[in-house]
């Protein structure tokens, strides 16, 4: 290939990436949150699932019933959410070393907020 050639095909990937980038801009496709029964809860212009969930925190929006299943949230700060009737089978926990502390009458009410019943 000729320097020639290499730039004509510069110049024809860079018309190609503005073309895209235009599109892009142009269509506000929004990525929504919905329940189980597929009811909008939630539009945003974010890219991620994570994204968007955190500004409806930030926001104060009732996410009750929402369907995240699939949902990537490492990282997420999701601090103030009221996760009261989530599913959270299958969740995955991670702590931050061991720092926190309850006291062991507090194990049973942390355990059925988890979803988690003692039996006897």
């Amino acid at each position: 290939m000729t320097k020639q050639e290499a730039l004509d095909k510069i110049d024809e990937l860079k018309k190609y990436v503005k073309e895209f980038d235009k599109k892009k801009n142009t269509s506000k496709t929004k990525l929504e949150i919905k329940t189980l029964g597929g009811s909008v809860l939630w539009k945003s212009e974010k890219l991620t699932i994570k994204e968007a969930l955190i500004e409806a925190v930030d926001e104060g929006a009732d996410l009750e019933g929402a369907d995240l299943e699939g949902a990537d949230l490492r990282g997420a700060d999701l601090r103030g959410a009221d996760l009261e009737g989530a599913d959270l089978y299958n969740a995955k926990f991670y702590g931050r070393g061991g720092n926190t502390k309850i006291k062991k009458s507090q194990i049973n009410d942390f355990l059925e907020a988890l979803g988690i019943v003692l039996e006897e």
